[in-house]
C-alpha cells in the first residue's frame, strides 16, 4: 500500500491508480476492486457506468499534463478525487492544472499529485492547491516522508500569493499611517 502525505501527516493509502497498458483501449480497461483513480480517457469512454462509483466515493479521475481540466467541469461535484500525473519531475504542467482546478473550476475535493512527485516540489505543490502528495511507491521511506513533512514548515510566511494564500505578504502585513505616508 503506498504512503501519501495528507492532512499534514504521512499515512497509508488504499487508492489505486489505473494506468493503461500500451495499446489498451480506454473503454476496455479492467478496473480493480476498491478505490481506483482512472485516466480521463477511461472516464470519458465509460462515464455512465463509472458515475455511480464516483458518487459512492470509490472512483476518481486522473489527468495527464496535456489534458484540459475543463473536460471534467460538469463532473467535478461527483468526483471525490482528482489526480494530476507528473510523468517526470521536469514536467511542470501539473502545477497549472491544479491551479485551474482550484481557482477557475472551483474544485473543492481531494486534489492529488501522482507520478514523479519529488520531495523538493512538495511545498510548491501544496501552494498550487494539491491536498495529497503521492510519490511513486518505494521512492521514499516512511522516515524520509516524515522528514519531508517537517521541512514543509521551513517557509512560514511566503511572499507571493498562490492558491493556498491568495494575498501576497505586503497585503497581509498591517501598515501604520506613517509607513503609508512614506510609501507615497
Amino acid at each position: 500500500m503506498p504512503e501519501i502525505i495528507k492532512n499534514g501527516r504521512v499515512q497509508s493509502d488504499d487508492w489505486q491508480v489505473l494506468r493503461l497498458a500500451e495499446g489498451e483501449a480506454a473503454a476496455d480497461a479492467v478496473l480493480p476492486a476498491g478505490h481506483v483513480i482512472v485516466p480521463l480517457a477511461t472516464w470519458q469512454a465509460r462515464r455512465a457506468e463509472l458515475l455511480p462509483k464516483a458518487e459512492a466515493g470509490t472512483l476518481g479521475v486522473w489527468l495527464a499534463g496535456d489534458e484540459d481540466p475543463a473536460a471534467l467541469a460538469a463532473d467535478l461535484p461527483a468526483l471525490p478525487v482528482v489526480a494530476v500525473d507528473f510523468p517526470k519531475f521536469a514536467d511542470g504542467r501539473g502545477y497549472s492544472l491544479a491551479t485551474l482546478l482550484r481557482t477557475r473550476l472551483a474544485y473543492e475535493g481531494e486534489l492529488r499529485a501522482i507520478g514523479d512527485v519529488l520531495r523538493d516540489q512538495f511545498f510548491f505543490l501544496l501552494r498550487c492547491g494539491f491536498s495529497v502528495l503521492q510519490p511513486r511507491e518505494g521512492k521514499y521511506t516512511t522516515a524520509q516522508l516524515e522528514a519531508a513533512l517537517a521541512s514543509l514548515r521551513d517557509f512560514t510566511n511566503p511572499y507571493q500569493g498562490a492558491v493556498d494564500r491568495p494575498e501576497p505578504l505586503f497585503r497581509r502585513q498591517p501598515r501604520s499611517p506613517r509607513q503609508e505616508d512614506a510609501a507615497r
